[in-house]
């Protein structure tokens, strides 16, 4: 595993998130109200681009790879939604209700990186 590079990847698939969830949150939010989907999608795509630069440097192990990948970014999520949103009790789209939002990160995350490294893994033939 390389620690060091999960490390920068899971903070910056944080700040990305946050900073993308900050700028599209309010037009989605009074174009449907009461449905808040921004947090999910933009989730799934910074994982998915984060989560392919990472797998890609793995020769070997690539589904355990990306498991203990993506328990390294929710982790990671986990700490900075603690230290910027919780601790100082700011208000953010991300952190409306923390229970549904830290499991639904911990799916799409978890479940993101894994398919990633098995598909990584994977010898292809287009023929």
């Amino acid at each position: 595993m390389k620690l060091s590079l999960a490390i920068i990847y899971g903070v910056l698939i944080w700040i990305f998130t946050s900073i993308l969830t900050n700028i599209f949150n309010p037009i989605f939010t009074s174009n449907i109200p009461g449905v808040n989907i921004i947090v999910p999608i933009i989730t799934i795509i910074v994982t998915t681009f984060f989560g392919i630069l990472y797998i890609r440097n793995i020769e070997t192990n690539e589904v355990i790879e990306g498991v203990v990948g993506g328990m390294m970014f929710v982790i990671i999520d986990i700490i900075l939604d603690y230290i910027f949103y919780i601790i100082p009790n700011a208000h953010s789209a991300i952190i409306g209700n923390y229970p549904i939002h830290l499991l639904s990160i911990a799916i799409i995350t978890l479940s993101i990186t894994t398919l990633l490294g098995y598909l990584a893994q994977m010898t292809i033939d287009l023929k």
